[in-house]
């Protein structure tokens, strides 16, 4: 009851771990430009800001570094597949503003009780709730907007998916396929069993080597230095003192204002079947608590509100916006130490007292403290990571010597040996660092590079001292390798022929089981195999199951490559219909629902298609081709 009124009370019910809905599709539109506008596209009359865009660009580098390294031409499409997102997006809030979606506050107070961060022994706790917040800058209008925002298209989800239908001739049809048994009898050979009839020459190791003129290389590779500039290694020295802290808190004050507060303790009798009663019972406590008593502890005793009642009746810390009606009225008319009631509300009958009355201002330090460090080590690590590269930007137009530059800038000189055109650690296969170190005046010309933007968090200038061209290892070096390699494709020459044997053997008469004798191969009992089977080599289990039915009660031959290189032949002798009520009925229905699900999913994408069908969209195409602003 009141449990319920007061979790309601956090006003905003903002933060909520739901994954926000997110359907990427590819639009075609018209294109126009917005010269001087800061737009990217407009959906129906609807703006999409550029700093929006280039926010969510910025997100999808971060959490894919690898996409910094791609060409410029392959960036502008990973920005147009963000600006499609944006779209899907707002097509989605258009439909739902113009057909009236709406979430209400209880909506949103389940998904709050429900969300594990805001659970402390299985129970939402309103400081666990308060601390999640305080400790990530979260500001509780904006997160109940965005999560109202979930809410409702995950409503539009939902009331589309509903519509999907499977219907019992269909899911009749596929369960007579997901069941179907295939009645099989497999022959087996691998290249153990054929190594005594392979003799290995020099010139067949010759051959192999002199024909496969692209293996056993060495590519290109060369040994580099470089000095480079890392944001997260900035911030790790950076220490921000009291005296910032407090200067930055003073001139941030008012971004961290509250609402008058109050803390309060409550009493609820509940009306039940019999109003009179409680108000008669009410009357009772209240005056008990004026003549003296605990009120902590007649709200143990006597409280209906569950969630309150083990905690003397705290109510928590509430603004005047939270509270509706007559209990809000009398809590803030009420002075510290006050107590007032019995007032009536739609749960029953209150009494109240108020524990402390907090004034409108600031949040304390200490409750924004972590998100003041966070901002200030932000701001200064950007600040120095910036004055680094203009410190390396001097040194290295000063010096062409890489130890000079490290001692004018303070950062180290690292080296890397075997750096090739694929890459390698520390910088992965990044582009940049790779064209960096490949460019012709630095491989070759001795010249140190220019300063690299690796991706928004790193910088690196280059040094090559030592290069080596790309070269063919000499047959000794890889005469094993060589030889492994001429022996298993002897082997696996000699399978497929083997395994062509059998089947041409029974084609024209002769029985499985003595063809598959005479040829070497092991042949084990006739097997019902399942689609689902793990007894099998799964290649293997594919193949029986992509082969056709046999005909006219012949059985049906082939053959396949099994995952651990040997060969197996087969002879499909049935099909076995499968039988849907063999399945139990939970698993049928369970897979019923999946299957909706799928086609729940296919049609709100064909749903979301059509409302860009009926749509006005105009891209910006020259904020797509722009450069990264961030960069």
């Amino acid at each position: 009851m009141l449990q319920q009124m007061r979790e309601k009370f956090t006003g905003t019910f903002a933060f909520i771990i739901l994954g926000v809905l997110g359907v990427s599709f590819v639009f075609f539109g018209l294109s126009y430009s917005f010269l001087g506008n800061p737009v990217v596209a407009k959906v129906d009359g609807e703006e999409i800001n550029v700093g929006v865009f280039e926010g969510k660009y910025r997100e999808a580098i971060q959490r894919n570094p690898q996409l910094a390294s791609l060409s410029s031409e392959l960036r502008v499409q990973v920005r147009r597949s963000v600006l499609d997102q944006l779209i899907a997006e707002q097509l989605l809030e258009n439909f739902l503003n113009d057909n009236g979606y709406r979430i209400g506050d209880k909506q949103i107070m389940r998904q709050v009780r429900a969300t594990r961060d805001f659970q402390l022994n299985g129970q939402f706790d309103m400081a666990t709730y308060r601390a999640y917040l305080s400790e990530r800058g979260m500001d509780p209008t904006r997160f109940e907007q965005l999560q109202r925002r979930s809410l409702r298209r995950q409503q539009l989800q939902l009331s589309v998916a509903a519509t999907a239908l499977v219907t019992p001739a269909e899911y009749r049809r596929y369960l007579n396929l997901f069941a179907e048994r295939r009645l099989v009898t497999i022959a087996s050979i691998n290249a153990e069993a054929v190594a005594d009839e392979i003799t290995l020459t020099d010139e067949m190791v010759l051959a192999y080597y002199d024909n496969n003129l692209t293996l056993f290389r060495l590519p290109e590779s060369a040994d580099i230095e470089y000095i480079e500039i890392r944001r997260d290694v900035v911030a790790e020295g950076i220490d921000i003192s009291e005296e910032d802290l407090l200067a930055y808190y003073e001139d941030s004050k008012g971004r961290y204002l509250q609402d008058e507060q109050r803390h309060a303790r409550h009493i609820l009798i509940l009306f039940n079947d019999d109003e009179a009663a409680a108000e008669a019972k009410v009357n009772d406590i209240l005056a008990r608590v004026q003549a003296g008593e605990s009120f902590a502890e007649l709200a143990a005793e006597f409280s209906d509100d569950g969630g309150t009642a083990s905690q003397g009746g705290d109510l928590g810390r509430l603004t005047r916006t939270q509270l509706p009606g007559d209990l809000g009225s009398s809590i803030f008319s009420t002075s510290a130490g006050d107590i007032d009631g019995p007032i009536k509300s739609d749960f029953g009958f209150h009494i109240v007292r108020v524990d402390e009355v907090l004034e409108r201002g600031p949040l304390p330090l200490e409750q924004v403290r972590g998100e003041l460090l966070t901002e200030l080590r932000s701001s200064e690590a950007s600040d120095r990571f910036r004055d680094l590269e203009r410190e390396l930007s001097d040194a290295l137009f000063d010096n062409a010597d890489m130890q000079a530059i490290s001692a004018a800038v303070g950062l180290p000189v690292q080296a890397v040996a075997g750096f090739t055109r694929l890459g390698g650690e520390p910088f992965g296969n990044n582009q940049l660092a790779i064209d960096a170190v490949f460019d012709e005046l630095v491989l070759t010309g001795g010249q140190v590079s220019e300063i690299i933007e690796l991706d928004a968090n790193r910088s690196a200038i280059f040094n090559v001292t030592s290069y080596r061209e790309a070269t063919r290892q000499p047959l000794a070096d890889v005469r094993d390798q060589v030889e492994a390699a001429v022996i298993s494709q002897e082997a696996d020459s000699i399978l497929v022929a083997r395994a062509e044997q059998v089947i041409a053997a029974v084609e024209s008469g002769e029985d499985f089981g003595v063809a598959a004798e005479a040829a070497g191969l092991s042949i084990a009992a006739p097997v019902i195999l399942g689609r689902a089977d793990q007894s099998v080599d799964q290649a293997l289990l594919f193949d029986v199951f992509a082969a056709g039915k046999p005909v006219a009660e012949t059985p049906l031959m082939g053959r396949v490559r099994t995952l651990d290189g040997a060969y197996s032949v087969y002879s499909l002798d049935a099909v076995l219909p499968g039988r849907p009520e063999s399945i139990p009925l939970a698993e049928r229905d369970q897979g019923k629902l999946m299957l909706a699900q799928q086609s729940g999913v296919g049609d709100f994408q064909a749903f979301v298609k059509s409302l860009y069908g009926n749509a006005d969209i105009d891209i910006n195409n020259d904020v797509l081709a722009a450069e990264d602003l961030f960069q």
